[in-house]
């Protein structure tokens, strides 16, 4: 390491020594390098805006990006700085689509089958960006509100709900058997 005019290290050297660069996060189309689990995908939506306001598609099937058809739907919320999980599902999918906030979803694979198997993978979804995603079956998930109004969601599942006996199944947020802590983050 050179020394500086008075003979001492040379901050800037002795810094970048000891620094971490970023990764890259898009590629050269300006897709996301981050990677998903087995089974997940994204599409983006369309939104049309005027000088009146704006319109969002939220789900068309001729956009042919799940082949499971459009059955159920229901929107969710989650107040700022709360998280709603830890959430699995063995008869359907979860389908997202955020209009409203700004949303992290975690997703861990316990999936032996899955190339992914014992992964976390950990997106965002907002509003200002309207696309949809899915979850697949037998994923972990939880959803933390990381803006500052309300996180509003519309969830389209492959199947519909059952109250007799709802396809859910879950865990405590700050559970040892999924490799993530939301530290201080409240909710179930």
């Amino acid at each position: 390491m050179s020394a500086g005019p008075d003979n001492r290290p040379n901050i800037l050297e002795k810094t970048l020594a000891a620094a971490v660069q970023d990764q890259r996060t898009v590629d050269e189309q300006r897709r996301s390098t981050v990677p998903l689990l087995d089974g997940m995908s994204f599409y983006d939506s369309i939104r049309h805006d005027d000088d009146r306001g704006s319109v969002t598609e939220l789900f068309d099937p001729r956009w042919g990006w799940h082949a499971d058809p459009l059955v159920f739907s229901y929107i969710f919320t989650i107040r700022p700085g709360m998280a709603k999980g830890w959430g699995l599902h063995k008869l359907h999918e979860d389908r997202y689509f955020v209009i409203g906030g700004e949303l992290e979803l975690v997703l861990y694979d316990p999936r032996p089958e899955s190339s992914t198997c014992g992964k976390v993978c950990k997106v965002y979804l907002s509003a200002s960006r309207p696309r949809l995603v899915n979850v697949p079956k037998f994923v972990w998930h939880a959803d933390r509100n990381i803006g500052t109004t309300d996180a509003v969601v519309v969830n389209f599942p492959t199947i519909q709900y059952d109250h007799s006996s709802p396809d859910k199944y879950r865990l405590p947020l700050d559970t040892d058997l999924i490799p993530y802590s939301f530290g201080n983050t409240t909710g179930w």
